[in-house]
């Protein structure tokens, strides 16, 4: 079935979750109070580039070519952009990362700490989990640049399996793509699409948090039966739940995390008997508002700088394995 870039983005918002579109799907008037929802033709740069930042059509769609200039000819024009503009908006992504990268290298002792991390020369890392991962400018792309800018020589492999808008049920689908990369340590953080909830006046989150445990668990026995990857967790963020009411990403779509549900699957996380990041202390209690995007939900380069500290922190300590 062929798309339309109108389709397209309605699908992106569906399966985004962490990052929907505009609204582009409602063309009937909003209720008194909600937010409007704007059609495709009323996408500003700033909006298409917070869509671009968080949806990654590559990773989802099979059979598109591996090489980069191929495949963003192939995909700037669901976002109604020519492919040069659409290269130029993900090297700018790609240099915000690397500055914050080097903003944290500025600091002394975690320079040290990178430089102690325990990943072999060769090895691959994977980071697992949802748009918080998936991010152009995540924990995990400044984790990238910060062994590449201290140990260019070691040949480390990074593998951002983060997919926006993914529950652990779906993480459990595609974890064979994980294992086939034969990862040396697997960072994960992934639950916070669990507790979506949907609706202007919804009964339940998408994923119990039964269910989340025992998804959990799944995704560590299947780990551990096929592969040698030591296992990192990270609980997910805390959020600031105005913001996502007020946002005109998410509230035209009736999505809505709420801070009590992300709480019960951090804990269920720090009960994995593995080695586990507290993000919800990372991030602070009450939230900084400085350190989430105005959508209340993801983190901002500041937030995301934030949890790639901490990680590094973390490993470094030789409490990785």
């Amino acid at each position: 079935m062929d798309l339309t870039r109108r389709d397209f983005l309605r699908v992106g918002g569906s399966v985004f979750g962490g990052a929907a579109v505009l609204g582009l799907a409602g063309c009937a008037s909003p209720e008194p109070g909600q937010s409007e929802a704007r059609s495709p033709a009323e996408l500003t740069r700033a909006d298409l580039e917070y869509v671009i930042q968080f949806q990654h059509p590559e990773k989802i769609l099979a059979g598109l070519p591996t090489q980069p200039e191929i495949t963003d000819r192939i995909i700037a024009p669901f976002f109604g952009l020519e492919t040069q503009v659409y290269a130029q908006i993900k090297a700018g992504f790609a240099e915000r990362a690397r500055e914050a990268a080097l903003g944290l290298l500025e600091n002394f002792d975690l320079r040290e700490r990178v430089d102690r991390l325990p990943f072999q020369r060769g090895q691959t890392v994977v980071g697992l989990g949802d748009s918080i991962t998936d991010d152009y400018q995540s924990w995990f792309e400044i984790l990238r640049n910060l062994v590449e800018e201290r140990r260019p020589q070691d040949g480390i492999r990074f593998v951002n399996a983060g997919i926006s808008g993914d529950t652990t049920s779906q993480i459990i689908s595609r974890f064979l793509g994980v294992v086939q990369e034969r990862p040396a340590w697997i960072l994960s953080m992934m639950g916070t699409n669990d507790v979506r909830r949907h609706g202007e006046d919804p009964t339940k989150i998408l994923v119990s948090h039964d269910e989340t445990a025992a998804n959990l668990a799944m995704i560590r026995n299947f780990a551990e039966e096929q592969t040698n990857a030591a296992l990192i967790w990270m609980t997910p963020t805390p959020v600031i739940e105005e913001r996502i009411a007020e946002s005109p990403f998410l509230a035209p779509q009736q999505l809505m995390w709420r801070n009590d549900d992300l709480a019960e699957v951090a804990g269920i996380v720090r009960d994995i008997d593995d080695p586990v990041i507290d993000l919800q202390d990372v991030m602070r209690k009450p939230t900084d508002p400085e350190l989430l995007l105005p959508d209340g939900l993801h983190p901002s380069l500041e937030g995301q700088q934030l949890i790639a500290a901490a990680l590094v922190e973390r490993l470094a300590e030789g409490r990785g394995r």
